[in-house]
């Protein structure tokens, strides 16, 4: 029972953003079912028929283990370090020390046990204290003129507080007044709640980004809804979703013999797996959905009705790329799981010492930027297999689609490796780089594995490209398609 509560620990953690979520939205639709019933209703219907409603499946799955698991989860840190979430942070505090005073009061307000790094400086000496009329008797720091002390916790010095902090006591018995500067940096003793707040924002994010798109693109968004559903009732997806399940659970299993980072190689073979499947099933559907709907003129008769060319196009790309999403959402949630039990597995096969949940948390939380990587090189090739849709049948498809894939994680190797010289080879590999998305920006899997902390600017510069070379990959889409002959 103790490594049962180390390794969902982490879950549970994440399951309440998710349930504050759902708390939200409940609120919100009841706000918009008083205001406008037909409004919530046509809202509600929405999410009954899109993929809103496998994520929201997902969410109640959350929701119900976050409210069965906690009584025998720290409930009470958790809520604390919720509490202090908004106090806590990095603070500077700049007082004027008179000369020859004694016992200035200076306020600081601080927890001691959430002190990450502090530090005193001043031009002259100085004394500090907690209590007045002890500063020579009993001080707390001194501090040298001109040279600052600091405290943190990988320093050799002691913390020196404790309890809650509201002021100190300066003296400066020096000749020359001093500017007194205080620098506090402080955080919660829980560092893991917030992870709170971000998953319920991302939760809100997901289903705000799908109505207003289905608010502003409404033709668009009618196709998009038309094939995530025939995307997801294809056998092909269900079965890549339990291949999914099944092989991310046999991973587990499987000896790597890494002395003791197998859970290295299990994020990383984990993330190959779902992206490859997503890849696979997003250029099935691509090919289905467009390619054979042209082919049996079924294209034709949807053109028929008040749906132009570009509008089909956005559509049947926008489709295929929520139920990606979807096989994302639901094999990456599997997959958080199963990193934070990985993590106590290997401890006991090992005979190494019981991990605790932060260790758990952190390799769990860690796999989060490899994911949404793996789902922008999903998209960037969704893109380009549904341009290729709209000439060319599954099997073309498949196969430049594979090549692509292929030359998009080698192109920079052949342009930057020493081969290069050669100048065909040069040439080939520029080319590569030029006219094929370069797939490597999307390849942190040997960072995500060894636990490397990905940027946020980089995930935003990741997302820019994928944005940008999907929407010329679109354009292309639509130049193809628009003089296509559908009769």
């Amino acid at each position: 029972m103790g490594n049962l509560a180390i390794w969902l620990t982490p879950i549970w953690v994440l399951s309440l953003g998710v349930t504050a979520a759902a708390a939200l939205m409940l609120l919100l639709y009841g706000i918009v079912w008083l205001v406008s019933r037909r409004t919530a209703e046509a809202a509600l219907r929405l999410v009954r028929e899109s993929v809103l409603q496998w994520i929201s499946y997902v969410v109640l799955a959350f929701v119900g283990f976050s409210l069965l698991a906690a009584p025998v989860m720290p409930a009470r840190q958790v809520l604390n370090s919720l509490k202090r979430l908004p106090v806590v942070g990095s603070s500077t505090v700049k007082v004027s020390i008179p000369a020859h005073t004694d016992d200035l009061e200076v306020p600081v307000q601080f927890e001691s046990d959430e002190l990450r790094s502090y530090s005193f400086a001043g031009d002259q000496d100085l004394v500090i204290g907690l209590e007045p009329g002890k500063a020579y008797s009993n001080p707390l720091i001194l501090v040298e003129g001109g040279e600052a002390y600091e405290w943190s916790p990988s320093s050799k010095a002691q913390r020196l507080f404790s309890g809650p902090v509201a002021k100190v006591f300066v003296t400066n018995q020096s000749d020359a007044p001093t500017e007194l500067t205080v620098k506090l940096n402080t955080d919660v003793p829980l560092r893991e709640v917030r992870q709170i707040p971000i998953a319920a924002a991302t939760i809100l994010a997901i289903y705000l980004v799908y109505f207003l798109l289905h608010w502003l693109l409404h033709g668009v968004s009618t196709i998009a809804l038309a094939t995530s559903k025939e995307a997801i009732a294809q056998p092909l997806y269900v079965l890549a979703l339990i291949i999914g399940a099944c092989l991310l659970a046999l991973y587990i299993y499987i000896p790597y013999n890494t002395f003791g980072e197998d859970v290295k190689m299990f994020k990383d073979s984990s993330l190959m797996t779902i992206m490859v499947l997503a890849i696979l099933v997003a250029v099935w559907t691509a090919s289905v959905s467009v390619a054979d709907e042209i082919e049996g003129r079924t294209a034709l008769t949807l053109l028929s009705k008040p749906i132009s060319r570009r509008e089909f196009v956005l559509g049947k790309f926008l489709g295929i790329v929520w139920a990606n999403f979807l096989m994302f959402v639901i094999l990456g949630a599997w997959m958080l799981i199963l990193v934070s039990y990985k993590v106590v597995y290997d401890a006991r096969e090992t005979s190494n010492p019981e991990p605790n949940w932060q260790l758990c948390n952190a390799e769990m939380i860690g796999i989060v930027p490899g994911l949404v990587l793996s789902f922008m090189e999903t998209v960037v090739l969704t893109a380009i297999s549904v341009a290729i849709s709209t000439r060319l049948p599954m099997l073309p498809n498949l196969v430049i689609c594979g090549s692509i894939y292929v030359l998009g994680h080698l192109g920079p190797l052949i342009a930057q490796s020493s081969v290069g010289q050669n100048e065909f080879v040069a040439f080939f590999g520029q080319l590569i780089a030029l006219v094929l998305p370069v797939l490597d920006h999307f390849n942190v899997q040997a960072a995500v594995a060894g636990g490397v902390r990905v940027p946020p600017d980089y995930l935003a510069w990741a997302a820019l490209y994928c944005v940008l070379y999907s929407a010329v990959a679109m354009l292309l889409a639509l130049f193809l398609f628009e003089d296509r002959d559908l009769a």
